[in-house]
């Protein structure tokens, strides 16, 4: 067996932002999460090398709701140091001066948003003799209901930390949204395969809250 056992857990929190990419300089959100920030969310209570999640289904729990918010971002990333500075020969300082890169942005995020992530994990050909799909089941498990993760999840940007929690196996299902709304061409995950990350995108479709992704046709 090389795919785990189907896995639930539920994710909330007070803000979310799941950017679109075509906007440019607004960070405005997707009306709901995508699957490759669920992913990142999985990853950060269990990633190893020997195992790849899969994104099967998100069920919206809370009415969509939205937050204009106006931040402060950095303009620009830190230099990195040159070889004039390893050696010496440089004098002109490193990192960054946040008052003359300080931009103000407006952001349109999401509001108090609430989600159950549908995943099964899979092996990969770095999986080792000694890794095994229970091994790795049983160590999501303990962590998830533990709640131990290697760093805090979030949604979308570090300043929204996700809450879990792991739902067990014979649990009743959580009640939807219960709304369908076809949400368009979403972003699905990023193809690492090639020389540059390319997106790939999908048709998201809502029917009675549930976003079903187990048979998404995916487009580069």
């Amino acid at each position: 067996m090389s795919k785990s056992n189907p896995f639930r857990i539920k994710v909330n929190g007070e803000n979310a932002c799941f950017t679109r990419p075509e906007m440019k300089v607004e960070r405005v959100s997707y009306d709901v999460m995508t699957p490759s920030a669920a992913r990142g969310i999985l990853e950060a209570i269990l990633w190893k090398p020997a195992i790849q999640w899969n994104i099967l289904q998100i069920d919206v729990l809370n009415p969509i709701k939205w937050e204009s918010v106006r931040r402060n971002e950095v303009g620009k990333k830190a230099t990195k140091p040159s070889a004039k500075h390893l050696s010496g020969e440089s004098d002109k300082p490193l990192g960054l001066f946040i008052e003359k890169e300080r931009q103000q942005r407006a952001g349109l995020f999401l509001r108090d948003v609430s989600y159950v992530i549908h995943a099964e994990f899979e092996m990969t050909p770095k999986a080792g003799s000694e890794d095994s799909v229970t091994k790795f089941e049983q160590m999501f498990i303990r962590r998830a209901s533990k709640g131990a993760c290697f760093h805090r999840p979030y949604f979308g940007c570090r300043e929204f930390p996700v809450d879990f929690e792991f739902i067990q196996k014979d649990a009743e299902k959580l009640p939807t949204l219960g709304k369908t709304k076809d949400l368009g061409w979403m972003l699905y995950d990023m193809d690492y395969r090639g020389r540059e990350p390319m997106p790939k995108f999908f048709h998201a479709q809502m029917n009675d809250g549930i976003i079903d992704l187990r048979n998404a046709e995916v487009y580069s």
